[in-house]
């Protein structure tokens, strides 16, 4: 039988536990029904605050829309004076140093009168001077000219005109690369009486402000020769047995400028768009394949051969064409004038030998081709033209006479890799790389190790392939890497380097004078404004001699920046590489231009709740401020901005999360400057209306080019 189941007694509780039990649950109950009443009461009071806040918003409205006309007028006229007063100081201006140039007669023709410069082109081609330093004198006049044509360029509106000028500069750059060559011919003929007694052979460095040429001749022909040092120039080149016991010479010429990232633009420029695009911007130039332009007239096929042959000479290192027949093809050029489209004849070269592939997904000989996106990437401290020559044939004295064969092909490039028709039975058609060092130029900033690229003439593009055992010492700012054949080459840094900005901060020094702060990415710099000219303070790098402390316009202060590896500027296309806060762009401007207009009374500083506010809002902190001493911590306030009005608001850099509510007491209006008038003293709305046109133009400038609200 299965056991019996027994049954559990409850206890029953006494009266006592009955009563206290009973009481645990009445305080309960009154415990639950006062947090509900005080739940209650905390809601009623929430709703009634919001209903306060938003009838006080309401009336806050209703009182900004009143006055918004107002003060939209009151902004409109202050930009509209400013804006005036700007283009009448620079018109101004521009006649001004149009007339002072024409007094002064100088050794440059203007470069918007296209006759002077056609001469000056005609006279320098048929100029038989070939002593190294008349003609790097000769040279730096030629590239001054070519700034100034750049310059002319950027602001172009007709596109005849800016055909033209293109045509010229191009022309410009032909004379210049075919005299370096004339110049380097004439030094290498008289190698043999040059020759260093301790190496055997002859090796000389010349300088001058735009060029650094360092020229090695192989008299010697020792097969152990593995390269050499040009110590003063910090630059050393390495080269295989089979070049070792040539009869060469090798060149490295440092241009300080960086003429064939242009031919890259302007080739790029060809390709991707459906007719010839200005270098001044958006200006499209009619396709003159077919249809020729008035004033020009048609080469046959063998002038057309000879100037493509020509451009090549300008794209190579060290070119395909001689000098001596660049020389001699001056004296029967064709004038400008009476030519095709000398920008049509560079393009249709760029392509002869092949179109432009694609940086990604183009082969070559089964090699992945890297071509350089010069948006992305800025090349800095000027071109290196690495390059190998037949040496030229030297003097032989015989009998007290001086017997020196003449070529009549002038200097003539060694071709390597070598072909088989110039290899030894008993050598390996092996052609082993070429090396070469360099010491970074203190002309620029490489906030991070250096990227190297090559000149590929045929397609007029710079490409990564083909450089191989990249080596850098930091310690030393050197790099040395190897090429399969002589190249030009150029040290590269990507462009946004040092962006997004960490923190930024405008604030005043006095009047017409302001500082501006940015906190890079790897860099912190500032920018001292006065009236209209900038200068750049730096601290954490060295070099830079050449804008480092010096006075310079805001456009000027920006490209030098640029080139010099320390850029703060965007553009348009800046967002596909640097992430970005996608603010409303209009209203981004508006911010500037109004902070521009009270930059001599108040500081303006970045914050961190303008990347949690939505994209049609920003957020900065702001202060009056006067005086150079830096802004107390405690002095900043939160400013939110909108497209259709501005408030204070009530959290600060603290509070643990972003609220758009208003600060208590404070108003809205349809401007940023109004807004900041209601707490400015009488002296900080002074220096306001006191400040320059010129001083408001620069911050506003500066501001536009770095947009810091965007990119922070």
């Amino acid at each position: 039988m299965p056991p019996k189941k027994v049954k559990s007694k409850a206890r029953k509780l006494t009266k006592a536990q009955r009563a206290k039990r009973q009481q645990e649950e009445e305080e309960k109950r009154l415990r639950e029904e006062e947090e509900a009443r005080l739940h209650a009461e905390k809601e009623e009071h929430r709703r009634l605050e919001r209903e306060r806040k938003q009838q006080e918003l309401k009336r806050l409205e209703s009182k900004d829309r009143e006055r918004r006309g107002d003060e939209l007028d009151e902004l409109r006229r202050l930009l509209e004076n400013n804006q005036t007063a700007v283009i009448k100081w620079k018109t101004d201006a521009e006649e001004k140093a149009q007339w002072e140039r024409y007094m002064n007669c100088g050794p440059t023709p203007d470069p918007a009168v296209l006759q002077d410069v056609n001469r000056f082109i005609s006279l320098w081609r048929d100029d038989p001077e070939v002593n190294i330093t008349l003609v790097l004198k000769h040279c730096n006049l030629a590239l001054q000219l070519i700034e100034e044509l750049e310059v002319l360029l950027r602001d172009i509106t007709d596109p005849r005109k800016g055909q033209n000028y293109q045509e010229s500069l191009l022309e410009l750059l032909e004379l210049i690369h075919s005299k370096h060559l004339l110049t380097t011919e004439e030094i290498l003929k008289e190698a043999s009486a040059n020759i260093d007694t301790e190496t055997g052979n002859m090796q000389t460095v010349v300088q001058d402000e735009n060029i650094t040429l360092c020229l090695w001749a192989n008299l010697k022909k020792n097969p152990r020769f593995k390269g050499f040092n040009f110590e003063e120039a910090g630059l050393d080149f390495k080269l295989p047995k089979q070049l070792a016991v040539r009869d060469i010479a090798v060149r490295i010429l440092h241009t300080r400028y960086d003429h064939l990232s242009l031919l890259a633009r302007m080739a790029d420029l060809r390709i991707h768009t459906p007719g010839h695009r200005s270098l001044a911007g958006d200006i499209a130039v009619p396709e003159q394949r077919e249809t020729k332009g008035e004033g020009t007239k048609e080469y046959n096929e063998t002038q057309q051969q000879s100037q493509d042959k020509e451009v090549q000479s300008i794209q190579g290192s060290a070119g395909t064409k001689s000098a001596a027949s660049l020389q001699s093809r001056g004296s029967s050029a064709q004038p400008a004038k009476g030519r095709s489209s000398q920008i049509q004849t560079q393009m249709e070269a760029l392509d002869a030998e092949g179109q432009l592939t694609s940086p990604v997904q183009a082969m070559d000989h089964g090699e992945r081709v890297q071509v350089v996106d010069l948006m992305q990437y800025t090349p800095l401290g000027g071109v290196f033209h690495y390059g190998v020559f037949h040496l030229p044939p030297q003097v032989h004295k015989v009998n007290g006479w001086e017997i020196r064969q003449v070529l009549r092909n002038g200097l003539q490039v060694f071709p390597y890799p070598m072909e088989r028709s110039n290899l030894d039975d008993n050598e390996a058609l092996a052609s082993p790389p070429v090396g070469v060092s360099v010491t970074l130029p203190d002309s620029a900033v490489f906030l991070k190790t250096p990227k190297v690229a090559r000149w590929d003439a045929a397609a007029a593009q710079w490409r990564m392939d083909g450089i191989t055992d990249v080596s850098y010492e930091e310690a030393e700012a050197k790099i040395s890497f190897n090429m399969e054949a002589f190249h030009a080459f150029v040290l590269m840094q990507d462009t946004y380097a040092n962006l997004p900005f960490q923190s930024w901060e405008l604030r005043p020094l006095g009047q017409d004078s302001a500082l501006f702060t940015i906190n890079g990415a790897l860099i912190d710099l500032s920018i001292t404004i006065q009236g209209n000219q900038c200068m750049l303070q730096l601290e954490q790098v060295k070099g830079l001699s050449h804008i480092r402390g010096k006075w310079m316009s805001s456009p000027v202060l920006q490209r030098a920046m640029l080139n010099a590896g320390v850029n703060i500027t965007v553009n348009e296309i800046t967002d596909q590489y640097v992430c970005t806060r996608g603010k409303d762009p209009l209203a981004e401007h508006a911010a500037y231009e109004q902070m521009a207009l009270f930059a001599s009374a108040c500081a303006f500083a970045w914050s961190k709740w303008n990347a949690e506010c939505d994209a049609e809002h920003l957020v900065m902190q702001v202060c009056e401020h006067h005086g150079p001493a830096p802004v107390p911590k405690g002095s900043w306030s939160l400013y939110q901005l909108g497209a259709q009005r501005s408030q204070k608001l009530e959290i600060t850099e603290k509070s643990d999360d972003y609220s758009p509510d208003l600060y208590l007491g404070s108003e809205l209006h349809s401007t940023f400057i109004h807004m900041l008038q209601d707490n400015m003293s009488t002296e900080g709305m002074a220096r306001t209306r006191e400040s320059n046109y010129l001083f408001v133009d620069t911050v506003q400038s500066l501001l536009c080019a770095t947009r810091p609200l965007m990119y922070s």
